[in-house]
């Protein structure tokens, strides 16, 4: 195709940003139409790219000539959209989290096989420059070993008033941000999850909703992931990593390695010489956008969708995300162990 046809379906604060920067700056792309229950937001889009606005999206699928949705739209909304767009004859990519549950991510995927067209589902956490940069230490230089425990946190001390804390809209903190700090670790560690132990629990946001989450997860090559969303004022590190060579810590962007191989007391009573001198200290401050640049993203999707790559984040590997995040649900509701 000469350029991609494109449609964003809600135009909030995500869908105006995230989404309409980088197909602004890319010319592979051509803002067709906009759609959005906001009249506001709708004139904001038509002054910035003069493109067609409606506020009934099946309207604008009969209407437009498209080559490609953007949805951004609440949690709820996410999967009979994509399936109308893609039963329309339109690529889809979908914004996190893409489904509710994994009955709603399945049944997306079906209606993209059936319809032949590319559903992309948008993860940008994979893109991360801390998961890149601990990618090349854990992956290709195996810096600390074997890892078998990786604790993923994040946390804050605010509160919200918006659909994010209502179940009926989707809202809650793990579908939230379970695709960033539940699916990273899994996917540095590069290992199918096992079984779930989940705790969720709401403690100062209004609504019926989460705000906190806890998921430990046990992955078939034997290894342990803590994910963990908090609420606190003060801030643990968003990564720890633990190998059989010593340990990682990040803290937002500082990153500090600490590599020693612990060596056997001759005398198994001096427990106190078990503990090891580091045999080598790394500290440095990572640089780009730990939620992956949304520009390079863009690029990657104009690839896919002209036929010239694959899109790196597949269906496949975002219904097993859908499955964990349900499973982490239901550990916490059920209060037992669930296996994957």
């Amino acid at each position: 195709m000469d350029v991609i046809r494109t449609a964003i379906l809600g135009y909030g604060r995500s869908g105006s940003t995230l989404h309409a920067g980088p197909i602004e700056k890319n010319k592979a792309f051509h803002l067709t139409a906009v759609c959005d229950v906001d009249a506001h937001a709708c004139q904001m889009a038509v002054a910035r790219f003069g493109c067609r606005p409606y506020d009934d999206y099946h309207r604008m699928l009969k209407e437009e000539p498209l080559d490609f949705v953007i949805i951004v739209t609440r949690s709820d909304q996410h999967c009979q959209m994509t399936c109308d767009c893609l039963s329309a004859g339109i690529n889809v990519l979908v914004t996190k989290p893409w489904a509710v549950n994994a009955d709603e991510a399945q049944r997306m995927v079906r209606t993209a096989e059936s319809s032949g067209k590319l559903l992309l589902p948008w993860l940008p956490a994979r893109w991360g420059s801390d998961l890149r940069r601990l990618r090349q230490l854990v992956v290709e230089e195996q810096a600390i070993g074997t890892v078998f425990l990786v604790r993923r946190v994040q946390g804050s001390f605010g509160t919200r008033n918006d659909w994010q804390t209502e179940r009926r809209y989707g809202g809650g903190y793990l579908l939230n941000w379970g695709p960033h700090i539940v699916d990273t670790p899994i996917q540095l560690l590069g290992s199918p999850v096992k079984s779930v132990y989940g705790r969720l629990k709401q403690t100062i946001n209004p609504g019926d909703v989460e705000d906190i989450f806890m998921g430990i997860l046990t992955l078939t090559n034997g290894a342990l992931v803590q994910a963990e969303y908090t609420i606190a004022t003060e801030s643990l590190p968003t990564w720890f990593l633990q190998g059989t060579r010593g340990t990682i810590v990040v803290n937002g962007t500082q990153l500090k390695v600490n590599a020693t191989t612990p060596a056997q007391p001759s005398d198994p009573t001096k427990y106190i010489a078990m503990k090891a001198a580091p045999d080598r200290i790394l500290e440095e401050t990572l640089t780009g956008n730990l939620y992956g640049d949304e520009h390079q993203i863009y690029k990657e999707i104009a690839a896919a969708l002209c036929g010239e790559a694959h899109y790196p984040v597949t269906p496949a590997s975002a219904l097993e995300l859908s499955r964990v995040l349900d499973a982490i649900r239901t550990s916490s509701d059920e209060n037992r162990v669930v296996m994957v």
